[in-house]
């Protein structure tokens, strides 16, 4: 089969890649459609180190084509959206609703395929840039059919994390005020997230001032061009002294610890972007004493079970906007063109299509 390898310089399309039978609880997805998230860059560009050969995808959608021992939910023919949470199902954290915190589902590599006759590793126990892939059971989650599978991907990390942050661990009220640095894909539904929790000022923050139009279509009631001024001041104006949640959606040192100037007294920042593993967070302590608060946010502390049909609903009834976030969808031949107009800001996401994979 077909699929995207990442040999520690370039990525190579190659024919010929195999993946092993599923084995007990697990299930073979063919994959149909997969998004590019910038922490799949994030290997490329070693910002997140990663063991090579690996085929990287974390976002995407497909059919199950064969079930291993033991497995009810999904069947085969079902259309699935797949989630990072290769999760236990039996811990503190799975048995109390908290997956994300599950020991088995973060930071644990696999080589479930094979080319020319060497191991290949797998990325957040997905790579959904492979015409089929093998996961836990608990990772495919059934959707109507009726649902376009090139929307429903983004659904696999975008949507989960963005919006995640906003409901499961922002919990943003009616009446709240919100910002949003930086307007990608993440961004873009922590965005619409907070437009749907009730949220009165939504402010999004980008270098790019041509994403205004796409930050107001999601929900933003105000834009702030980053490389217009000072930020901090303009976001303070906005939001009488401060917003009560400041999402950080691009990471590292000096842009997080600006975030942490737009927090007013009782609010909080969430930190969602990618830092480098040397990064540090540096902010004066007297930051903290009007009860400010900075929390982390892993994978939108979602429950994808219970989140994905939720997200779904919302999406049937027009709320929550997933056509809209696909810019553009690109053949697994044209890789590389997603990658150079992802680096270059020109998608909100891109989507790869997998070869004969078309829905």
């Amino acid at each position: 089969m077909k699929a995207i390898v990442f040999d520690g310089v370039g990525n190579k399309l190659v024919d010929g890649l195999t993946v092993r039978v599923p084995g007990p609880g697990e299930v073979q997805v063919r994959i149909v459609a997969s998004g590019l998230c910038q922490s799949d860059l994030s290997v490329v560009n070693g910002k997140i180190p990663f063991p090579v050969p690996v085929v990287l995808g974390h976002e995407g959608a497909g059919v199950v084509e064969a079930v291993g021992p033991g497995v009810s939910t999904p069947s085969v023919g079902d259309h699935v959206v797949l989630s990072t949470l290769a999760t236990c199902g039996q811990c503190a954290a799975c048995t109390s609703g908290r997956p994300t915190m599950c020991r088995e589902s973060f930071g644990k590599t696999a080589t479930p395929f094979e080319l020319d006759g060497a191991p290949v590793h797998n990325y957040a126990a997905l790579s959904t840039f492979s015409e089929r892939i093998v996961v836990k059971a608990g990772q495919a989650v059934p959707i109507p059919k009726d649902i376009p599978l090139t929307a429903a991907c983004l659904i696999g990390c975008a949507v989960l994390t963005g919006a995640g942050a906003v409901l499961n661990r922002a919990r943003v009220q009616p009446g709240d005020s919100v910002v949003v640095i930086g307007a990608g894909g993440i961004g873009l539904n922590v965005i619409q997230a907070a437009r749907i929790a009730g949220a009165a000022v939504i402010v999004a923050i980008d270098t790019n001032p041509g994403k205004e139009s796409r930050t107001q279509l999601f929900g933003a009631t105000h834009f702030i061009d980053a490389t217009a001024g000072d930020t901090v001041t303009a976001v303070r104006e906005l939001t009488d002294g401060g917003a009560g949640h400041v999402f950080d959606c691009v990471g590292g040192e000096a842009i997080t610890g600006q975030a942490m100037e737009m927090v007013a007294w009782g609010g909080q920042m969430i930190m969602l972007g990618v830092a480098g593993p040397e990064a540090r967070l540096t902010v004066p302590a007297t930051s903290f004493y009007m009860d400010r608060s900075v929390l982390g946010c892993r994978y939108g502390s979602s429950r994808p079970g219970a989140d994905i049909p939720k997200y779904l609903d919302l999406y049937r009834s027009g709320r929550l906007l997933l056509d809209e976030l696909v810019t553009a969808t690109y053949e697994l031949e044209d890789f590389e063109s997603l990658v150079a107009d992802s680096r270059q800001g020109r998608l909100d996401r891109g989507v790869l299509l997998m070869p004969g994979n078309r829905r």
